[in-house]
């Protein structure tokens, strides 16, 4: 399977943070931004977009934990947690470049996107009324920002 992760369209993201909301609710039962597996970031004053996990070839996550509480699964090509081994040290979450992983501080243990396995399509991705965020891979996503400097080249010649 290829390996996907959820996308945001940085140009569309309002930064309502209804995708927060909708995960905590569908992982957790309940609305509370600091359960979810998404995060909603505001790099500059003008740029907010969501991040979320990017299931790394090469996981700096996976190869910090001195537990051995993280892998990836060869099947979906996701990230897998053994709450049983995790012991929330953190580890995980300072070695993560995109800053997707997070502390669930009431059971002491991480959490992160799996991308809604059982469903059809990931409910943040379902449910963003702006259709910021889609489902794609690394290479969609580089091609999508060729494109767009193709496009803008462009338009500077002329």
């Amino acid at each position: 399977m290829e390996r996907r992760y959820i996308h945001c369209d940085a140009d569309k993201c309002t930064g309502c943070r209804i995708c927060e909301l909708v995960c905590s609710a569908s992982k957790e039962g309940r609305f509370h931004q600091e359960l979810s597996r998404i995060r909603v970031a505001q790099p500059t004053p003008t740029i907010v977009t969501s991040i979320a996990c990017r299931f790394c070839e090469n996981a700096p996550c996976i190869a910090v934990c001195p537990k051995d509480a993280l892998s990836m699964s060869g099947e979906t090509n996701t990230l897998k947690l053994d709450k049983a081994r995790c012991t929330g040290c953190g580890w995980c979450i300072e070695a993560c470049d995109f800053g997707a992983i997070m502390l669930d501080r009431s059971t002491k243990s991480v959490v992160m996107c799996d991308l809604c396995l059982a469903l059809p399509e990931p409910r943040c991705v379902e449910i963003c009324p702006k259709k910021a965020l889609s489902l794609s891979t690394s290479e969609a996503v580089a091609q999508k920002a060729r494109d767009r400097v193709a496009t803008t080249s462009k338009k500077c010649i002329v």
